[in-house]
């Protein structure tokens, strides 16, 4: 038995009449793990299959292929998989209504988390990683509604 293809919707995919909107891309080792991570999980919308996957997640678009060489419009610019590992200098943050309940629903359906939701004043907050390690925070303001900060690091202070 194969898995069923999502049907493309391409009136849906990404593309302004005017101004601008972000999206994120990734690149994926396999497109079709991945998409089902970003629908399944955590309930985004398949908007074209492949080539490149699109997915509707919320009020956002995540895109996703393979790897590659480079191409003309990117000379000398290789697409390659992510290595995760202890370090990041990017992550993907989603703002939920209800962080227990999402905690909750997602690892029942599999994700896995770095940890569950911990209270951190402005915000209650937790990481989980995609199929390809992509770290993802999910957070829930709390403390920030009511116009507490998050604390500064010591490295942030002066002197």
């Amino acid at each position: 038995m194969t898995e069923p293809q999502p049907s493309d919707d391409f009136a849906a995919f990404p593309a302004p009449a005017e101004g601008m909107l972000v999206t994120l891309f990734i690149t994926v080792r396999q497109v079709a793990r991945s998409r089902d991570f970003y629908s399944r999980v955590l309930g985004g919308t398949v908007v074209i299959a492949e080539n490149p996957c699109t997915i509707r997640l919320a009020n956002s678009w995540i895109i996703m292929n393979p790897g590659g060489p480079p191409t003309p419009d990117k000379p000398g610019i290789s697409l390659v998989d992510y290595e995760p590992g202890n370090t990041t200098s990017i992550f993907l943050n989603l703002r939920v209504a209800d962080i227990q309940a999402c905690y909750e629903e997602w690892k029942a359906k599999g994700a896995e988390f770095v940890t569950p939701p911990m209270d951190r004043g402005a915000e209650t907050r937790c990481y989980l990683r995609d199929p390809d390690g992509y770290l993802i925070e999910v957070g829930q303001s709390t403390g920030l509604l009511q116009g507490h900060l998050a604390a500064k690091r010591p490295e942030d202070l002066p002197g």
